[in-house]
């Protein structure tokens, strides 16, 4: 069991969450519970796996949490997309989610691959 906080994924991740937060706070009213909502939800639901799974007792339940984070890392760039796409997000703010989430995707595939190998 390890502080979450001492996880650079987990940091990546967070910074990838309030950048999510600021870009969505432009976007229409009527969307505040369509996809400002489910953005903002799937962003901090990266961040949150990665630091429940690193609370728990086992490599294999660690590693189950962040394929969930790595899911969710997914949804957040296809709604950033979606986002771009509808003229709520800029170009600019899309590429930089998106290069985020690539970031934290790939560090998610090498720990989860390091905490799945280590326990074979």
């Amino acid at each position: 069991m390890q502080d979450f906080r001492d996880l650079l994924v987990w940091v990546k991740a967070h910074d990838a969450t309030l950048a999510v937060y600021r870009y969505t706070q432009t976007f229409p009213s009527d969307e505040r519970f369509g996809l400002t909502f489910q953005i903002r939800r799937a962003a901090v639901s990266v961040a949150s796996n990665i630091a429940e799974g690193s609370g728990r007792r086992s490599d294999a339940d660690f590693a189950r949490f962040l394929s969930i984070a790595f899911g969710s890392a997914s949804e957040v760039e296809y709604q950033a997309l979606l986002a771009r796409d509808l003229g709520y997000m800029s170009d600019s703010e899309h590429q930089e989610i998106r290069d985020r989430l690539s970031e934290v995707k790939r560090m998610l595939s090498s720990l989860i691959k390091r905490l799945t190998t280590e326990n074979r």
